[in-house]
């Protein structure tokens, strides 16, 4: 009958020290939508492609995905962009659980007039925190590369930029 009550005590013990003891299971991250105005500052290049600074205004849906562009315009009068440019672009936005977001963007800006010339950012470092579902105090750092078009020297170049959210 005693080792019945101890095998019986020894349950109750297994029992009662296994509640409270789950693990959360939720471990899905918080996700992260980005929009708002922002500022490209280009360093590197000579003539023409040392002032290609500009303004864009962009969306992206949570986590990620294509830009969807509604404004874009050069802080200075451009030779390699005089009109009718067309930007695109895409980003990766992954939220931490603490709600620091970090991620990648590329943006690309293709000249109407002069045809051919291209400018492409290659963000490798996003950085930012997650209010509420929405990026705050977003920061873009990486490498640009403008090609001319055909026999336009003067629009080629490279260097890094900065992309900064405005607040």
């Amino acid at each position: 009958m005693r080792k019945l009550l101890i095998l019986g005590m020894l349950a109750l013990e297994l029992a009662v020290c296994g509640c409270g003891n789950s693990t959360n299971t939720n471990t899905t991250p918080p996700t992260t939508a980005a929009s708002g105005k922002w500022q490209a500052v280009m360093v590197g290049g000579h003539g023409q492609s040392g002032v290609l600074d500009f303004v864009t205004e962009f969306s992206v849906d949570s986590g990620g995905g294509p830009l969807t562009i509604t404004a874009l315009s050069f802080l200075t009068t451009q030779a390699c962009f005089v009109t009718n440019e067309t930007a695109s672009g895409s980003a990766v936005l992954t939220t931490s659980n603490t709600n620091q977001v970090t991620g990648t963007l590329s943006f690309t800006i293709n000249s109407g007039s002069p045809a051919g010339n291209q400018l492409v950012l290659n963000g490798t470092t996003l950085t930012g925190t997650s209010n509420n579902g929405t990026l705050s105090g977003g920061l873009v750092t990486g490498v640009w590369t403008l090609t001319g078009g055909e026999g336009d020297s003067t629009c080629t170049g490279t260097g890094t930029f900065t992309l900064t959210q405005s607040s």
